[in-house]
């Protein structure tokens, strides 16, 4: 077979196969509500989640904050100066590993380690920020204090 129709035949093949998988991947959050009526599936290669293939992808998001506060003013902190990666190209912050402070028990050591790492502060608030529906609302933002530490708790 010639080269240049074989490499002709494939890229047609991969932007066909492209164009269908971004269909699949969009057809139920944007593509459905866009124009408000049941769009016709295909099954065969696509698996339903579309991007992350074998997690069950919901319509919100959220990820912690950590001020720490001075003179009663709370001021948001880095969290790449809380999780310093050394790492080049990994970032453990874009891949939300922060959140992992929000786990019962784990203020523990958090509070004792953010004292020892940010000394300038008084005490420090961990907050839980979420966008309970993006596709919807996406400017909608809920943020709660899960816990504090500090002078009061002892921590």
């Amino acid at each position: 077979m010639n080269i240049q129709l074989r490499n002709t035949i494939i890229s047609i093949f991969v932007v066909i196969w492209l164009a269908v998988f971004y269909y699949e991947s969009t057809c139920y959050y944007y593509l459905q509500p866009f124009f408000k009526r049941e769009l016709p599936r295909m099954k065969f290669l696509f698996p339903p989640a579309g991007w992350i293939m074998f997690y069950n992808i919901g319509d919100n998001f959220g990820y912690a904050e950590v001020y720490g506060v001075k003179d009663g003013n709370p001021q948001l902190i880095d969290p790449h100066q809380i999780l310093q990666t050394r790492a080049i190209g990994y970032d453990n912050i874009n891949r939300n590993a922060l959140v992992t402070v929000l786990t019962p028990g784990v203020s523990d050591a958090f509070c004792p380690f953010l004292k020892r790492r940010f000394p300038y502060f008084e005490k420090f608030l961990v907050t839980y920020v979420e966008y309970p529906h993006l596709t919807e609302q996406p400017f909608e933002k809920r943020q709660t204090v899960v816990y504090t530490c500090g002078e009061n708790n002892g921590s």
